[in-house]
């Protein structure tokens, strides 16, 4: 069984968090517990090297992500473009020292894929492969920033993440894409990569699908029929990516799972059973199954005390098989 996910935050965990992803989950857990680190997120991670290979994650879309913040004191995200900027360059530098030490393989092109699928299929390496993506485009200076990017290996871009940004309106935002959107949406389009639809307010998702020619895909984005609020989509946005012809990741973070969903406060009802629900939502709009997949989000700065009930690590996904 080979399992593509469509949205993992690997850097993240890696450098922000400072996370060795070559140990278990299990080592990272006791060694944060060691130390005391009790906030949400910590102790409780789900995602490691060892744990991706043990649970069949065998090709992955990896996130750089590093979001403008406004204000100093904050615990996520940086203040400047500069400083975003430059974050996303050490995600792509911490990708390429696990590339260099046998650990992923970044994966540019179709031929790039085809020839890991053949890997996998043959058992000739266990290397973790993975497809570059950028989860909002604060770390771009300006629309040309993305020719760069593009240069080291990313193939696709969401413009926003939560709140606004100098592109446009994200999550918990009723705004649309600024003037600097449709420079970069032309670039993204000239260079032939996909746009994450992901982390759009309900305005830019509009404005994108009417001024976007080209691929789009939704990474992690469950349905609004099950937890109704802006972040998920309603049917009306799953039929476009589907028309399309783009795929929808569902999202293992349990409050795009279950209904009036409040962090820290919320007891976890929900379990695997609602990504089942969610996939078959798709499934029922698209007519077939070639339109879904898996875009888990997991350890997305939360970990198991954030997940659905009965999954305490990635490799708990196997469980979805006998659903």
């Amino acid at each position: 069984m080979h399992i593509f996910d469509a949205h993992l935050d690997l850097a993240l965990n890696g450098v922000d968090w400072n996370r060795d992803l070559r140990q278990s989950v299990n080592d990272i857990r006791a060694q944060e517990r060691a130390l005391g680190m009790t906030a949400p997120g910590r102790s409780t991670n789900t995602v490691s090297l060892p744990e991706l290979q043990r649970a069949h994650v065998r090709t992955c879309l990896a996130t750089l992500l590093a979001r403008q913040e406004i204000a100093i004191d904050h615990d996520f995200g940086w203040t400047t473009p500069h400083a975003c900027y430059a974050m996303a360059h050490a995600h792509l530098a911490y990708y390429r020292a696990l590339e260099h030490d046998g650990w992923l393989r970044t994966i540019r092109s179709r031929a790039d894929l085809a020839e890991h699928v053949v890997q996998i299929e043959t058992d000739t390496h266990d290397r973790l492969g993975i497809i570059l993506t950028m989860e909002g485009a604060d770390p771009l200076l300006n629309p040309d920033t993305l020719f760069e990017f593009h240069a080291a290996g990313l193939r696709a871009i969401g413009l926003t993440h939560y709140g606004t940004n100098r592109y446009g309106g994200g999550t918990r935002s009723e705004a649309g894409l600024s003037l600097d959107a449709q420079p970069l949406l032309e670039n993204i389009h000239a260079l032939g990569m996909t746009v994450d639809v992901t982390h759009l307010s309900d305005k830019s998702f509009w404005q994108i699908v009417d001024r976007f020619p080209g691929r789009i895909h939704a990474s992690h984005q469950n349905s609004r029929r099950l937890a109704d609020w802006q972040r998920q989509f309603n049917d009306a946005q799953y039929k476009v990516v589907i028309e399309r012809k783009g795929v929808i990741g569902i999202a293992m973070d349990i409050i795009m799972l279950q209904d009036g969903y409040v962090r820290q406060q919320s007891s976890r009802d929900a379990t695997l059973s609602a990504v089942v629900e969610n996939i078959d939502i798709v499934c029922e709009l698209a007519g077939d199954a070639k339109h879904v997949g898996i875009g888990s989000d997991l350890d997305g700065a939360y970990g198991c005390e954030q997940t659905p009930a009965d999954l305490d690590r990635i490799g708990d996904l196997a469980k979805l098989q006998g659903m």
